[in-house]
């Protein structure tokens, strides 16, 4: 058994993978990890193939994940596909993110009781949940970063986020292939996790079997490591580990080029792309809700029949929805157009202002997820060339999903 020590628990720099501790799991040891977590009363959390997507739910054991199952996506399509190989992690992300597990959709705040005298109300506890997630991506690890700065670092804490998030114990996994939707590089975001896990896997076929090389990110990944038999991992390993990475940044699916992006939506508010896009964006909510960063919600406060007892719920809500922007006398974004501005200008310029980085991790999954396959890189490709060459035909930009 190796022992690993003298781990730093903090961001990892993006280096080669030789320069730092590395070794290699067999699917047995795999499997073994899974048990110690649970044995640690770690709810483990990993993806599943159900529903014709790629989904994340509770592991029982390694037979849950979606052996030798691929994806196929391209805007508004999404398909899975039997792969000819066993791959564990074969596939890119799915319509969830983790942020159903660290921030509920759905959340009671507090519970309020009539009394004789007045009434007594008491906040929620806090659910003891210790979740193991096993399998995040690189673009996702980004996403969770920015929600810590959200709702850790300023002046005020989300006490839920905050518990299930420091007992999070983060398996990563760096992809081994780009979506067709995909552009975490533009946004530097990945494929290869730098930041924020306590162990990191490489899945490579080694021959006939899968190995995967395993990256100590944390000292908790270290403690952990140390309950399952792993061999150190041979310079071939490394080397085959780094060509994969290179790869799959060679083959992103799409790109966005985010120079001065931040200032071209500021200056652009009323160019007729709005209209264009108005056109065809339903409202529907669908990229919202997929987003891994977004985190707008709503309160609402609920009493049963007496009166007696009242309870006060957060949920998930969108920009995309005319209540969200709802004050006395009205809707202040009452179009689709000022929504999916609002929501666009907000994501890749004022997140910037707010919380020092863009709120597009590069994932793709908006792109997905739209009924009618509007592409966000696409959208501002094209913004950017009738910027430079003046207004225009803007229908044939807007229409074409390619961008290679």
């Amino acid at each position: 058994m190796l022992v690993l020590s003298d781990i730093s628990d903090k961001h990892l720099e993006d280096e080669p993978l030789h320069a730092r501790n590395h070794f290699v799991l067999r699917k047995e040891q795999l499997r073994r990890l899974i048990e110690v977590l649970i044995g640690q009363r770690y709810e483990v959390i990993g993806p599943h193939a159900r529903d014709g997507a790629i989904v994340y739910e509770r592991l029982t054991s390694l037979n849950d994940l979606p052996c030798g199952w691929s994806d196929q996506q391209t805007p508004g399509h999404c398909r899975l596909k039997q792969s000819p190989d066993v791959a564990l992690f074969g596939h890119t992300v799915g319509p969830q993110s983790w942020k159903k597990f660290l921030y509920p959709p759905l959340q009671r705040l507090a519970k309020s009781y009539r009394l004789a005298r007045g009434f007594s109300s008491t906040p929620e506890d806090i659910a003891n949940q210790r979740y193991a997630f096993l399998g995040v991506r690189s673009c996702d690890l980004h996403a969770i970063a920015l929600h810590d700065r959200i709702f850790l670092e300023n002046q005020y804490v989300d006490p839920g986020y905050k518990f299930r998030r420091e007992n999070a114990f983060i398996i990563a996994v760096n992809c081994g292939k780009a979506g067709e939707t995909c552009f975490c590089v533009s946004m530097g975001t990945g494929p290869k996790a730098t930041c924020s896990y306590d162990l990191a896997l490489t899945e490579l076929q080694v021959a006939n079997e899968f190995r995967y090389v395993v990256d100590v990110g944390s000292p908790r990944g270290a403690e952990i490591l140390t309950n399952i038999y792993h061999e150190p991992a041979s310079e071939a390993n490394l080397e085959a580990a780094d060509q994969m990475l290179m790869n799959t940044s060679a083959h992103m699916g799409r790109s966005m080029d985010t120079v001065g992006l931040k200032e071209l939506l500021y200056r652009n508010t009323e160019h007729p792309m709005w209209d264009n896009v108005a056109e065809r964006c339903l409202s529907c909510a669908n990229c919202t809700m997929v987003c891994p960063t977004c985190f707008c919600t709503t309160v609402e406060d609920t009493t049963d029949l007496t009166g007696a007892h009242a309870e006060r719920w957060r949920r998930w809500d969108s920009c995309f929805t005319l209540d969200f922007s709802y004050i006395h006398g009205g809707s202040i974004r009452g179009s689709a157009k000022s929504r999916f501005r609002q929501w666009m200008t907000h994501k890749l310029a004022a997140w910037i202002d707010q919380f020092g980085k863009p709120g597009c991790v590069g994932c793709g999954r908006c792109i997905t997820w739209c009924p009618v396959g509007i592409d966000i890189t696409a959208e501002t490709r094209a913004l950017r060339e009738s910027d430079l060459t003046g207004p225009g035909d803007f229908s044939r930009s807007f229409d074409d999903s390619s961008n290679a």
